[in-house]
């Protein structure tokens, strides 16, 4: 089977930022969002498309 060792490099970062915030999703995302607006880049979000009843 074919490795990749870019995605095999991403997979180990990813559990080891897991592991120090002990598998807690709440807090990985806290450190994301506090390493996110440390970077002081622009965050572009989309608004919500939702469908309108005359299309169906």
């Amino acid at each position: 089977m074919w490795k990749d060792e870019v995605l095999e490099e991403i997979y180990k970062i990813r559990e080891e930022h897991a592991k120090s915030f002990n598998y807690d999703l709440h807090e990985i995302c806290k450190d994301l969002r506090k390493k996110q607006v440390a970077r002081n880049r622009k965050i572009i979000t989309q608004p919500l498309v939702t469908l309108s009843s005359s299309t169906k």
